[in-house]
């Protein structure tokens, strides 16, 4: 028996998509007094002359560097109250709820949002858009016997980013379940056709492939503060060049912006499709009442 697919999923990358910096910049730098531009070259040595991988490359520096100091995982998320997001975040996340109709909510259709970052899951599980989010998928760290970080026990880079984006497809959240396991398509809870990914450049394409491949919305959004303009050539090269999305966009949220008028329109197009397909279901299951003639 299939499931109704009357979920509308949003999958955001997090650094440099919804928030201006880097989420280590934002907050664990300051925090520990750690040079930024010391800590990123550092990073690029280890990739570059080693051979690391970079996601593995930050998370190895960054413990090196807090070495004496580790922080426990409640310090971690408590620094997460202070990442800075760009404009219309985190109040678009209840604001698109006005984007579904009577209508729509009648079927059971509603939005849910998720976060799928190669940075640490921890900081955004403190900040202001856990509330709103229905699961982050991050980078983690195991703890020793005083509650302090002390190895990574997830590394997410961004071709594995794939990995989530199926999970959310078949509802397998949590991470002890195999996503590989066989699923047909009509018991998966979000069809990708249902789905809408943001992300900010290159890293993303593995994300931005699998959501073309297979029917979905993506959106590549760039910073307008960025004045070397790299920022906007990245998402450019992805819509012009590369084929990867159909849109690009300035990263403001707010209401009335052209992100926000392609967010909105997305959701309304999906969700009439479901209620569309729905109605047919239902026509095609009634039966005729017998005729007495």
């Amino acid at each position: 028996m299939s499931v109704p697919q009357t979920t509308i999923a949003l999958v955001y990358d997090y650094d440099q998509t919804l928030s201006p910096t880097y989420m280590q910049d934002d907050v664990l730098f300051p925090a520990y007094g750690i040079n930024p531009g010391a800590f990123w070259k550092k990073c690029q040595l280890l990739v570059k002359e080693q051979g690391w991988e970079s996601e593995l490359a930050y998370l190895k520096t960054l413990l090196d560097y807090l070495e004496m100091d580790r922080p426990t995982l409640a310090d971690m998320e408590q620094l997460g109250g202070g990442l800075q997001f760009y404009p219309g975040l985190p109040e678009m996340f209840q604001e698109l709820e006005g984007v579904l109709n009577e209508a729509h909510r009648m079927i059971g259709i509603r939005l849910e949002h998720y976060i799928v970052s190669s940075g640490i899951k921890t900081l955004i599980d403190g900040s202001r858009l856990k509330p709103y989010i229905k699961e982050v998928f991050g980078c983690e760290f195991a703890t020793d016997e005083e509650g302090r970080i002390s190895f990574p026990k997830r590394v997410i880079s961004h071709t594995q980013k794939t990995q989530y984006l199926f999970r959310i497809n078949k509802g397998l959240l949590d991470l002890s379940q195999d996503v590989n396991d066989h699923m047909p398509q009509d018991l998966r809870p979000i069809p990708f056709n249902n789905m809408i990914y943001l992300g900010d450049g290159p890293t993303d394409v593995p994300c931005f492939t699998i959501m073309r491949q297979y029917g979905g919305q993506s959106i590549a959004v760039y910073n307008t503060t960025d004045k070397s303009l790299s920022s906007f050539r990245k998402c450019y090269q992805l819509v012009a060049h590369a084929n990867r999305v159909k849109h690009i966009a300035p990263s403001d949220f707010s209401a009335g912006s052209h992100l926000r008028l392609l967010l909105e329109e997305m959701i309304r197009e999906m969700a009439d499709r479901i209620l569309r397909v729905r109605k047919e279901e239902m026509e095609e299951g009634r039966v005729s009442a017998p005729s007495h003639g």
